[in-house]
């Protein structure tokens, strides 16, 4: 069931357009992730959703309630939406009590049991409530501004790049913590982040934003192994891309005869494998497979990165991740095999 409906946004800063028309649509209990790099408008339309701006068209509807269209605009603290900011936006001079209870009527008899209800939710300790948030660590800041969020019971919850700015271990953490209570509150939240893997880890659903409008949107799955485009592929993770003449469900392209997804396309065409489709085997006679030759090995503990240039007269080299405990040498040749299909992307040649 739909819960959150965006139909035609638009909004212009100037001669720039922040939102070209973009259409969303969130199902009830759910997490979206809008993804995409710095400037293309994610954050503006988590700012429209929010109600801290008013868009030039288009129309933004939750559970069935316009809350914003070009005319008429429901203000920020009508609209039950809860938001978790970059920084957490705490206030340093409140105690974590004071924090979490902030959007609480101090005059509500059970305001001190929820707010350690939430501290409970958010996995902290009770003896933190008299901290203040200088005391307190990146990752439970985080969980702090969550549970204040949480206090006014969103229908919708919105978190604006909530992670950028913990450390890796600590932020894989704190996300898997954060997902972790908002699924058991069955609210539906709405990830904004710059972040690939951070988005198809936390998602049900994926919207990857390019120029102020969604190039795609689908399920993480789908969406990373069937991109619309080779930009949007090479956004959502590494992705080796290569022209190929494809007929009856095959593509003859710079690493030999690979299967494709579907046999409709014929004709030239770029095709899409990922680095982790790439079978690097030992170097030997096998007329099936493709050649090639390693070089600029950077190792890193449990993989390292290699570079392989395919043995052709138009040589093709590609960037590989390899699991450590098989070394290769500078000037190894290997041989090459493609594992499952390669994804037909759309675009000029394609049929």
């Amino acid at each position: 069931m739909s819960f959150l409906k965006v139909k035609g946004l638009h909004r212009r800063f100037g001669s720039v357009a922040a939102l070209d028309g973009v259409d969303l649509v969130v199902a009830s209990g759910s997490r979206t992730a809008i993804v995409g790099p710095s400037g293309c408008g994610k954050t503006t339309l988590l700012r429209m959703i929010a109600g801290f701006d008013v868009p030039d068209g288009g129309t933004i509807t939750v559970d069935g309630v316009v809350l914003a269209d070009a005319q008429n605009q429901l203000p920020a603290h009508k609209r039950g939406i809860g938001l978790v900011a970059q920084d957490g936006s705490l206030f340093p001079h409140l105690t974590v009590s004071d924090n979490i209870g902030f959007g609480l009527d101090r005059n509500f008899d059970g305001r001190e049991k929820l707010v350690s209800e939430l501290i409970d939710m958010v996995g902290l300790e009770r003896s933190m409530l008299a901290r203040k948030p200088e005391q307190l660590s990146g990752g439970q800041q985080q969980r702090v501004a969550l549970a204040r969020a949480l206090a006014r019971k969103p229908r919708l919850m919105l978190l604006d790049e909530p992670f950028s700015a913990l450390d890796t271990g600590l932020r894989a953490t704190t996300r898997r913590a954060v997902t972790e209570v908002l699924v058991a509150a069955g609210i539906t939240t709405i990830l904004v982040t710059h972040d690939q893997n951070e988005a198809l880890a936390f998602a049900d659903q994926v919207a990857v934003m390019r120029a102020g409008k969604f190039s795609q949107i689908g399920s993480p799955r789908e969406i990373y192994a069937r991109p619309v485009d080779a930009a949007t592929a090479r956004f959502l993770g590494e992705a080796i891309v290569l022209p190929a003449d494809i007929a009856d469900g095959f593509a003859d392209c710079a690493l030999g005869r690979v299967a494709v997804v579907g046999g409709a396309r014929t004709g030239r065409a770029d095709i899409m494998v990922r680095p982790e489709q790439i079978e690097v085997l030992a170097y030997g006679e096998d007329g099936k497979d493709v050649t090639g030759m390693a070089s600029q090995i950077d190792f890193s503990g449990p993989s390292y990165d290699v570079t392989i240039t395919t043995d052709a007269a138009a040589p093709f080299v590609m960037r590989l991740s390899l699991p450590s405990r098989n070394v290769l040498g500078e000037g190894d040749r290997v041989r090459l095999r493609v594992a499952g299909a390669a994804h037909v992307l759309s675009g000029p040649g394609s049929q």
